[in-house]
C-alpha cells in the first residue's frame, strides 16, 4: 500500500515558537478561524487572514511543500464550489467562500504540523474529560480519533491503488472494478484493526461490577 496524505499537514518536528505554543492556544486558533469563516463578509479580509495563517505555517519551519500537500486535495472541490457561487452570487462572494474554507484548512494544518499526534490525542482526551460525568469515556474518544486519523489515509490510498490498477487493465470506467476491491480491502483493514484492539484489551466496555 503506497503512502497517501489526507488534507491536513503531517507533524514536522521543530522548535519554533509555534511548536512551543500551548496546545490550548492552537485549539483556540482553529476554533477562532472556524468561527471567523462564518463572520467575515469581505473577501479582502479573508485573503489577509489566509495570508497571515500561511505566514505562520511557514514560520513554523514546516515548509511550503508541506502546506501545498495539505491544501491540494481540497482544491478541486473548492474550484467547483467557487465556480458555482460565482455563477449564482458573483465573484466577490465566491472568493470569500473559497478563502474562508482555506482559512480553516490552513489553521488546522498549523495545529497538526506543529503538534505530535500523541500530544494532540492527549489534548482531545483532556477536552473530553469534563463530559465523563455524562458517561463519556475520554480515552475511548481519543482512541476513536486515532483510529480515524490512521484509517482515512489508508482508505484513500486503497482507492488510489485500485484506480491505478484498474487503469492499467483498461477498467477505469468499470464501477465494480473500482469499488469492490476498495470495500474488500477496507473491511479487511477494519477486521485487522478490531482484532489488534481486542488482543490488547482496548475498546472493550468496562465491567461495572469490577
Amino acid at each position: 500500500m503506497s503512502a497517501h496524505g489526507f488534507l491536513l499537514a503531517a507533524y514536522a518536528p521543530g522548535s519554533s515558537l509555534i511548536h512551543r505554543a500551548p496546545l490550548w492556544l492552537k485549539f483556540l486558533l482553529v476554533v477562532g478561524c472556524g468561527m471567523a469563516s462564518f463572520l467575515i463578509a469581505d473577501w479582502a479580509v479573508s485573503f489577509a487572514v489566509l495570508a497571515l495563517l500561511c505566514g505562520l505555517f511557514l514560520l513554523s519551519g514546516a515548509g511550503p511543500a508541506r502546506l501545498i500537500r495539505a491544501v491540494r486535495p481540497v482544491l478541486p472541490v473548492l474550484l467547483a464550489i467557487g465556480l458555482f457561487q460565482w455563477w449564482q452570487l458573483g465573484a466577490p462572494t465566491a472568493a470569500r467562500i473559497v478563502l474562508n474554507v482555506l482559512i480553516c484548512v490552513v489553521a488546522a494544518s498549523i495545529l497538526t504540523a506543529t503538534t505530535p499526534v500523541q500530544k494532540l490525542l492527549d489534548g482531545v482526551a483532556s477536552l473530553a474529560r469534563p463530559f465523563r460525568r455524562f458517561g463519556a469515556d475520554p480515552e475511548r474518544f481519543a482512541l476513536t480519533i486515532a483510529i480515524m486519523l490512521r484509517s482515512i489515509p489508508f482508505v484513500a490510498g486503497a482507492y488510489s491503488d485500485v484506480r491505478d490498477s484498474a487503469r492499467a487493465r483498461g477498467l477505469e470506467r468499470n464501477p465494480r472494478a473500482l469499488v469492490l476491491p476498495v470495500i474488500i480491502t477496507t473491511v479487511a483493514f477494519a477486521r485487522q484493526t478490531g482484532e489488534a484492539l481486542a488482543a490488547r484489551g482496548l475498546g472493550e466496555p468496562e465491567d461495572p461490577e469490577d
